[in-house]
């Protein structure tokens, strides 16, 4: 292989390579992208090398992408720093504005600030090979996209939106100095990676980019790792994660459950109701677990609901533990953050996913949970609607639609039948769709493409 201004020209069988940087620590569903990702690329011809931040022990990066080409930037020592961002290196800025969270609010950070984080990724960039790679596959719109235009300017960019850099910009008026800069970078993207078709409507006039510049990729699942497992022992998986090593949190600690409360709720034939997620605002868990508790009332079986994630010492608003106490909701349970990896083993011990959040830019988790066999409800806007089929792989309802959740649940619990036909035509549909090892080939093609037009405007 031999270059041409970063043409991508094949010469035998010797595969591309290509540098996918994330500028966070992996807590959410762009990791997970770039991992599967990452690991699915040399079937299609590519070597990956991962850039990404990294913060010890609940987000180290080395643990995470065990395996891959990694190079990390270790940001633990900026969390005791008087200011996190401006440590060496420091702490990357944060889509969500949290009062008091150590990851500042991006919008509000100073030009002083931007070109802190900006010199720490040029330097990471260049220790990763930004220089030596055929494309850059840069995640969101970060500091990571000005420091490649400064280190790797000749370098081919592919961009990744996610979504939440969306939900930012949409928040800011347009003459804000973030949306010039953020358009800027989208702008330098030979081609740009988009979640769903909702999100194209969204990117012209947020970031001033053609839409034919732009590719729908949705995020897949890894099929070897999200199937079905026969003969999964539930009881023995709840009790294990809920009673005897628990991991659920409350503000102030641990959250157990006795052996008597979990085995009563997770009785043989219980279905249960699983939501994996962050404790973010947008995920609506308080209006979930109400829903859930005005639902009960009407269930012909216990059917507890399950809320695994959160990811530790973040939430938004009420924390789920405290909705809980304050409605005296029954059969709630928090499960706590868990790796990955353990995921299929939650989805298979569970009936149906759940996920009311009323700004899902995409839904990783509904196709997960597809894929092992678990219908869906979801509201219908952004990516979960183009995702679950109402009626057909689930129950879609409207945002913020208290009583419309509540009979969703209470139809997955009490029509065993429907559930499960909802359930199988749910998984092959995941299957179908959604499935990694074709979507990397997609991806790769991107790739191409973006060395090609590269080319072009030298030429």
């Amino acid at each position: 292989m031999w270059r041409y201004g970063h043409a991508l020209v094949t010469n035998g069988s010797q595969p591309h390579k290509v540098l996918i940087g994330l500028y966070f620590f992996p807590r959410g569903g762009s990791a997970h992208v770039a991992r599967n990702l990452a690991s699915a690329l040399p079937a299609a011809g590519w070597e990956a090398t991962v850039l990404s931040g990294s913060v010890r022990p609940d987000g180290d990066a080395r643990e995470f992408y065990a395996g891959l080409d990694l190079h990390s930037v270790d940001m633990t020592g900026a969390l005791d720093a008087p200011d996190p961002i401006l440590a060496d290196p420091p702490l990357h800025a944060s889509y969500e504005e949290r009062p008091g969270a150590a990851d500042r609010w991006m919008a509000s950070l100073s030009d002083a600030d931007l070109a802190h984080q900006v010199d720490a990724w040029a330097r990471a960039l260049l220790e990763a090979g930004a220089r030596e790679a055929d494309v850059l596959h840069l995640h969101h719109l970060t500091p990571l996209n000005a420091a490649a235009a400064l280190v790797a300017p000749d370098v081919p960019v592919v961009g990744h939106l996610h979504g939440t850099e969306l939900l930012m910009l949409e928040q800011l008026d347009p003459g804000h100095p973030w949306r010039r800069r953020m358009g800027e970078w989208a702008r330098r993207c030979e081609r740009i990676v988009l979640l769903s078709d909702s999100q194209a409507a969204r990117v012209e006039p947020l970031l001033g980019i053609d839409a034919d510049r732009c590719e729908r990729i949705p995020n897949g699942f890894e099929p070897a790792a999200f199937d079905l497992r026969p003969g999964f022992d539930r009881a023995a998986h709840w009790r294990r994660h809920l009673v005897e090593s628990p991991k659920g949190r409350s503000p102030s600690g641990l959250v157990a459950y006795s052996a008597d409360e979990v085995e009563g709720a997770f009785a043989a034939g219980n279905p249960v109701l699983l939501y994996v997620g962050r404790f973010t605002a947008v995920k609506r868990l308080a209006l979930l677990i109400e829903a859930h508790a005005q639902a009960a009332k009407s269930f012909v079986a216990r059917a507890p609901l399950v809320i695994l994630g959160g990811f530790p010492g973040e939430w938004e608003g009420e924390h789920p533990a405290d909705t809980i106490d304050r409605l005296g909701a029954r059969d709630v349970f928090l499960a706590g953050w868990h790796g990955h990896d353990e995921l299929p083993a939650f989805l298979n011990a569970s009936d149906a996913i759940v996920l009311p959040s009323v700004r899902e830019q995409f839904g990783q988790v509904l196709v997960e949970g597809m894929a092992c066999g678990l219908c869906a409800v979801a509201v219908d806007a952004h990516g979960p609607g183009e995702i679950v089929e109402d009626g057909v792989t689930g129950w879609l309802v409207e945002a913020d639609d208290l009583p419309g959740l509540s009979r969703a649940l209470i139809e997955v619990v009490n029509r065993p039948q429907e559930r499960r036909r909802r359930s199988l035509a749910a998984r092959a549909d995941a299957r179908a769709r959604y499935a990694w090892p074709a979507l990397a080939e997609r991806v790769a093609g991107l790739y191409e493409q973006a060395g090609a037009a590269t080319v072009r405007s030298r030429i």
